[in-house]
């Protein structure tokens, strides 16, 4: 009895030691990593005029330049149009650099710095805009077209995505114009006008129009990750991420055929059978999640300003990665910055009831994570479905993830300092750009490129991405406009 005593303590007391060892490797990894956020003093607020702001950005939005990648001619009018009025609201900037239309509608600005030596840079946007959901035009708090100032708002389709953008630019460069700003760098504003519909008419042509001049940028800033407040759990401030890198695009065309016939007298194999068999492996086996890269630097920035069990968690992921990877992948917003996804978009097939097709033809939809390519993922398409008889063909317009942008270039800290002036209360991190933006097309001829909108947004706002009662706040707007003051003066001065 003594004997089995003994080795209950014994079993105990190494139970007690593991536990206060392994509390100790987990209280060491956690405090062990600091903040990585840039301490800098804020800015006190420029005086902005923003009820004048908001009337040219609610302007801006009355014109319809809503883009159509088979008729590239469709918003002609309300292009032209816009150009126009940019060159009335901004008059001491168009004064100050020179304008170029590339692509028949896409805007080149060029501000010419005086030192020849240094490296440009590249401030984008876009003109386009999507077309409203059809029916639901009258869900809209205010007609999506007519530029409405209410509550505190500019409401309609652009003034988030992406006149916003647009029109905050140019609202800092004519202020610094108007002072007296002379930027020691080139900059150049690039305004495309087809990025919702590929970009390769608007911001590829300004490109190539660029590296033929030999023009090579230091940095780039488009478009992009937002401040979000309320959405990552465990931070109680908000995050303002910045895209260091963006998902490539892959859509892949899956064609199954076989012998037409009466339904009367169906066969052991049809095409849509076989298709939709391939369709479901494909969801079934969705490509793995995985924690590397851009998506691990910025849970590693972020896991010292987290609340105590999150810090745990993600300063200890030996431990608990598994667990992590189970409540990442409940969120689809999350899940997309961990795995190339798959989704199912089109699906054709037959014509009449009782006639079996000859072809049945689906689309299906990949965003690739940086580190995989349209190469790897119709291997594993083919590889999952195992159907020989079913054809496997690329999508034009498809295209491989671009580079990652290094976070110690001194661009990348300039941008994260800017942020850390205009919006005091935010941690900054690295991103990953799930969507696709004009940006990709400038990675040929730029150092770093980063995708990246100063627009604040809850859980709630992202629902007007691309949705119903799109609007911008007017005091975010200002907001904006102070961020692109400061990142011109601080990176181009």
């Amino acid at each position: 009895m003594r004997r089995l005593l003994r080795i209950l303590r014994n079993i105990v007391v190494s139970l007690l030691l593991g536990i206060t060892v392994l509390a100790g490797v987990l209280a060491y990894n956690t405090l062990s990593h600091g903040s990585r956020q840039l301490q800098v003093a804020p800015l006190p607020p420029q005086p902005i005029d923003q009820a004048g702001a908001a009337q040219r950005l609610a302007e801006a939005i009355r014109f319809k330049t809503i883009s159509n990648f088979l008729n590239p001619d469709q918003a002609a009018e309300p292009l032209k149009a816009l150009h126009a009025h940019l060159a009335a609201s901004f008059p001491a900037f168009h004064a100050a650099s020179s304008r170029e239309i590339v692509g028949q509608y896409s805007l080149l600005y060029a501000w010419q710095g005086s030192d020849p030596a240094a490296k440009p840079i590249a401030l984008l946007a876009h003109q386009d805009v999507v077309p409203i959901a059809p029916k639901t035009e009258a869900d809209w708090s205010h007609p999506p077209f007519d530029g409405v100032i209410a509550d505190g708002f500019v409401w309609g389709r652009g003034s988030w995505d992406d006149k916003g953008n647009l029109y905050a630019i140019m609202e800092a460069a004519e202020a610094l114009a108007k002072a007296g700003f002379r930027p020691k760098r080139t900059i150049y504003f690039a305004f495309g006008h087809d990025e919702e519909v590929s970009g390769l008419r608007g911001a590829k042509a300004i490109v190539e129009l660029l590296a033929s001049r030999g023009v090579k940028l230091e940095f780039v800033l488009d478009e992009g990750l937002l401040i979000t407040d309320g959405i990552m759990t465990g931070l109680s401030q908000p995050a303002a991420l910045i895209g260091v890198a963006e998902k490539g695009y892959a859509t892949l065309m899956l064609t199954a055929r076989a012998t037409p016939g009466h339904s009367a007298m169906p066969p052991r194999e049809t095409a849509i059978g076989m298709l939709a068999a391939a369709l479901t492996h494909l969801e079934d086996n969705r490509l793995p999640m995985q924690l590397r890269g851009t998506a691990a630097e910025m849970f590693a920035t972020l896991a010292p300003e987290m609340s105590l069990p999150n810090r745990v968690v993600l300063s200890n992921l030996w431990l608990f990665k598994p667990l992590l990877m189970r409540e990442l992948a409940k969120s689809a917003a999350i899940e997309a910055n961990l795995r190339t996804t798959t989704a199912l978009t089109v699906f054709n097939a037959g014509e009449k009831d009782n006639v079996l097709p000859g072809i049945a033809e689906a689309a299906v939809n990949f965003r690739l994570l940086p580190g995989d390519t349209i190469s790897s993922v119709t291997d594993h398409v083919r590889t999952t479905i195992g159907n020989d008889k079913i054809a496997v063909s690329g999508f034009p317009g498809n295209f491989d993830p671009p580079p990652v942008s290094a976070t110690d270039s001194a661009a990348f800290k300039a941008l994260n300092r800017t942020i850390r002036e205009v919006f005091p209360d935010v941690v900054v991190a690295p991103g990953l750009m799930v969507a696709a933006t004009d940006s990709r097309h400038f990675s040929a001829i730029a150092d770093s490129v980063f995708r990246f909108s100063p627009v604040r947004a809850t859980g709630e706002d992202l629902k007007r991405f691309h949705g119903t009662n799109e609007r911008l706040s007017i005091t975010n707007y200002a907001d904006m406009i102070r961020f692109y003051q400061r990142l011109l003066q601080t990176t181009a001065g």
